[in-house]
């Protein structure tokens, strides 16, 4: 038998009703109490006219609601489409309408998008969170009406109840599907790999809980662990609730503990209690995760590698793993999961020697919204999953990045990717050309850099540049503007006439190396 979210769900809420099971701002919720609330959100939802399968966007900041949100679609068998509140209008507009989303929830603190969106979709149907559009339901007043029990419904473990969109490496926008059943493997993955939460253990998050700080809360709910939420990241604010909730467990990626380790206050930061120190999502630059280490203890860190498609590990470095050359690697293969590197024929490559990773493992998506030439691409009849990262193993069995087989910049966390940000540029009228590509960054660990080329009788200027940094900001989310503009006369080319990222990647990094 294949357990099922909704199980998992269902069998924390038994084994631990009175205790605290979240905790934001000051405002605390027990097992029983979120299992009570995503019951009666669930009937609020499903009087709104969200039958079984429904995708129901989900516009929701870190708040106490986003997790009994997220369980009371689970239990209203709806397939819940999160949208990145840092996204533009038009982004959002898109992802509603590529995955015909008609019905949003929205947060109290995001009325002013969600009354954009329905603007610019006529027809879409919003209801808030503590809050109303003319029109909609404050679901939160709805639910009070509501039983406290889960509606009567059946459920497979094949059911979608997650469409998350990522552009993946290729920049191609996408949603992966999560099931029941892939979603529950995720939990497994986490408690098998990383770290077996207790009733004693804290987790503190203050990453979007739609990324992948949020594929820890099912495993601390059926456990029985506490998961604090934070609105957001400060790192003075994220120190003192270290101490305050006395987390044993935190979860980061670079960006996040490169401002930590730039604190003073880390220091000094009490975490006795702290024994888990979780990062990932993009590589880590070796002087930040040295000084760390140095502050806390080389026996708190944790480094998984994963992917939207396989989360949450695909490999995992673990603490005593953590020197020299390994500090290069992002660990060895997870429990449960199976790891092949591939030649440009779909073979195996020889012990030593580069390839494109494949992996295996039960947590693996059931494809890609709407996109079936892409998920014949990615996801093969016998279940390996092509990542289009290429890496290396160790006579150790750890494995090495080495590169991407695309464009794609990984800036704080974040995935960019380079022709968006160029379609944004060549908007601008004194845009001839121009390349998008990352370049190394002590803080960001690649910075999104514009190479453009200026239409006849434009001339470059710090001004210029200021302008079309803004000109993208306006268009994207701010984590994609260029935190660069570099002017040149030609972009480099291929022998087919197609922009040269790599060349010119190349090139800028060579030339700004410091002399040998």
């Amino acid at each position: 038998m294949v357990p099922t979210t909704l199980d998992l769900i269902r069998r924390g809420a038994a084994q631990h009703g009175p205790r605290t099971a979240l905790s934001f701002n000051g405002r605390s919720l027990s097992f029983a109490e979120v299992d009570a609330l995503s019951a009666r959100l669930a009937h609020a939802l499903r009087a709104r006219g969200a039958e079984p399968g429904t995708r129901i966007a989900l516009l929701v900041n870190n708040s106490l609601y986003s997790v009994p949100l997220d369980f009371a679609c689970v239990k209203a068998a709806l397939n819940r489409v999160p949208l990145n509140a840092r996204l533009s209008l038009p982004e959002h507009v898109r992802m509603l309408q590529d995955t015909g989303c008609r019905l949003l929830v929205f947060g109290a603190d995001l009325a002013e998008r969600a009354a954009a969106l329905r603007e610019a979709l006529p027809g879409l149907d919003c209801h808030g969170l503590d809050a109303s559009l003319p029109g909609g339901t404050d679901l939160i007043a709805a639910a009070a009406q509501q039983p406290a029990r889960d509606p009567d419904l059946q459920v497979s473990a094949d059911d979608v109840i997650l469409t998350l969109f990522t552009s993946g490496t290729t920049g191609t926008l996408k949603a992966a599907q999560h099931t029941q059943g892939s979603y529950a493997a995720i939990c497994r993955n986490v408690l098998l790999n990383l770290l077996p939460a207790t009733p004693d253990d804290a987790m503190l998050h203050a990453a979007s809980l739609i990324h992948a700080s949020g594929v820890f809360v099912l495993p601390f709910w059926l456990r029985g662990g506490r998961t604090v939420i934070l609105p957001g990241f400060e790192p003075e604010s994220f120190l003192a609730a270290i101490e305050r909730e006395r987390a044993t467990a935190i979860n980061l990626v670079p960006t996040m503990l490169q401002m930590l380790v730039e604190t003073p206050a880390m220091a000094t930061c009490k975490v006795d209690a702290l024994r888990y120190v979780i990062y990932g999502a993009s590589p880590m630059p070796r002087p930040v995760i040295e000084r760390a280490m140095a502050l806390w203890g080389q026996h708190r860190f944790w480094q998984y590698y994963g992917q939207t498609e396989v989360p949450l590990c695909l490999a995992v470095l673990r603490p005593e793993d953590h020197h020299g050359e390994r500090l290069g690697a992002c660990g060895q293969p997870a429990i449960e999961v199976e790891v092949r590197l591939l030649d440009e024929s779909g073979h195996d490559v020889p012990p030593g020697q580069p390839g494109e990773i494949a992996v295996r493992a039960p947590s693996a998506v059931a494809g890609y919204h709407a996109a079936p030439e892409l998920t014949a691409e990615t996801f093969k009849p016998d279940g390996w999953v092509l990542t289009r990262d290429v890496g290396v193993f160790d006579e150790h069995g750890f494995l090495f990045l080495k590169d991407r087989t695309s464009d794609m910049i990984v800036s704080g966390g974040y995935n960019v990717y380079p022709r968006e940000v160029e379609e944004a540029l060549l908007a601008h009228p004194a845009v001839r050309e121009c390349a998008v590509v990352g370049l190394p960054d002590d803080k960001w660990v690649e910075a999104v850099t514009a190479v453009v080329a200026l239409a006849p009788g434009n001339a470059e200027s710090d001004a210029l540049a200021a302008e079309l940094i803004a000109h993208v900001a306006a268009r994207l989310a701010s984590y994609k503007k260029p935190r660069r503009v570099i002017f040149t006369e030609q972009i480099p080319k291929t022998a087919v006439g197609k922009l040269n990222r790599r060349a010119l990647r190349d090139r800028l990094r060579a030339a700004s190396d410091p002399p040998a």
